[in-house]
């Protein structure tokens, strides 16, 4: 039998309904404004009946807390962009099943494994965030010299026991507008260095806008547009809109988790100092990025392999336009790489973060730097750099073949 339903068409009838169930599903017409913070109990599931449905809070508030077993759908969630629109009480067990399927919101959309929860499974299809501030939050997954804001959207489970398990679907996340990005990281995913495991057999975005609001000279912050963290488990992303970050050090893809396949289908632009197009730190087994990257600030690199290994990288294009600005540097062992259509530098030498440092580095195309090496590189459209006295190539560790078409350099 299919669930009873209660229909509320007031902020007060909605109230009484979650508060007084038993009402497993609430079915909500209009925008309901002015509302304190709710708690959905276990079980409780709210559906918007059309496309007006909406639930906006009192400002400075957080919104709509979830506890286990909830779904959220069809519904806008408004909240302050520096609260959150949607969040889990850390004090249950187990998350259960939460779903969250066509909704938009405004703030933060956060669900932690934390405190007492051990376990649960988040599936979401369809969940744009228009406007998020995530920057206030000091609770920051930390490694390889530096700290990661948390995103408008974000899952993390922060168990220390390796025995705990959250598992999610993730359909069509996106995050921010081209001239009103998020603040802080776009999508973050993570689990916990040593201990609790997130497993994502996808992770599918939509259109992702980012600004880490990040003051220059911090070496030891980060973001990123889309960032695979600690001990996350990722069968598939999948980038099916732009990617663009804005700030300083603002990655736009970030891997320090183990990836099977990635794939990003359109283009990857960093505008701010330090960002790179997609830099990883963890395992990625094949890797496709279809159309171009390019990045405008000092010290932007297009593709960084620092730690971990990728076993096939594929690029369409990469292009930087400032000093400091590699094209490629690769620092570990990786199998496989091809650029179709090549790689072109526009800067000189400069500064830049690497590792929670800021270092000195040329706007080199190709860089090979000792320790890292590949078995095959493949530059269908040659390196072409215009910086006076930038080498294009650079090999200080091994490259097993090496097929290249055209190399340019300005007049020294």
């Amino acid at each position: 039998m299919p669930a009873p339903q209660t229909v509320v068409t007031t902020a007060q009838e909605l109230q009484a309904a979650i508060q007084n169930g038993p009402h497993p599903e609430i079915v909500m017409r209009g925008q309901l404004s002015a509302l304190p913070t709710l708690r959905l109990a276990p079980g409780q599931r709210i559906v918007g009946e059309d496309a007006g449905a909406a639930l906006s809070f009192q400002p400075d508030h957080d919104g709509l807390q979830l506890s286990a077993d909830n779904e959220v759908i069809g519904v806008h969630v408004e909240a302050s962009p520096n609260k959150r629109a949607i969040f889990n009480d850390t004090g249950v067990d187990h998350l259960g099943l939460i779903r969250l399927e066509r909704l938009s919101a405004r703030g933060q959309v956060q669900l932690l494994a934390a405190d007492k929860v051990r376990g649960g499974h988040v599936e979401v299809d369809g969940l744009d965030v228009i406007a998020a501030d995530a920057l206030g939050w000091s609770e920051r997954p930390h490694g390889f010299g530096v700290y990661v804001a948390q995103g408008a959207f974000t899952l993390w489970n922060r168990q220390a026991d390796p025995a705990v398990t959250v598992s999610a679907n993730l359909k069509g996340l996106s995050a921010g507008r081209p001239s009103a990005p998020v603040f802080g990281s776009g999508i973050f995913v993570s689990g916990t260095p040593g201990g609790g495991r997130l497993c994502v057999p996808l992770l599918e975005t939509g259109a992702v806008y980012s600004d880490g609001r990040i003051a220059p000279g911090t070496p030891d912050q980060i973001t990123g547009g889309v960032f695979t963290v600690h001990n996350a488990f990722v069968d598939v992303v999948r980038n099916l809109g732009p990617v663009v970050t804005y700030g300083v050090n603002d990655m736009v893809l970030d891997n320090w988790g183990s990836v099977d396949r990635w794939i990003a289908e359109e283009k990857l632009t960093s505008y701010g100092p330090s960002g790179i197009g997609f830099v990883n730190f963890g395992v990625v087994n094949e890797l496709q990025v279809k159309a171009p990257i390019e990045t405008f600030g000092q010290g932007a690199r297009g593709f960084n392999v620092y730690d971990g290994t990728v076993n096939l990288a594929e690029f369409d294009r990469i292009t930087t336009h400032a000093d400091g600005a590699v094209g490629i540097q690769i620092s570990q062992p990786i199998g496989r790489l091809c650029v179709h259509r090549g790689i072109e530098t526009f800067g000189g030498t400069g500064d830049s973060l690497v590792k929670g440092v800021v270092v000195s580095l040329s706007a080199i195309a190709l860089s090979i730097k000792a320790g890292g090496s590949a078995r095959e590189i493949d530059i269908e459209g040659g390196v072409m750099v215009h910086g006076k006295g930038i080498v294009p190539i650079e090999v200080h560790g091994t490259i097993g073949t090496l097929h290249l078409e055209g190399i340019t350099a300005a007049a020294a």
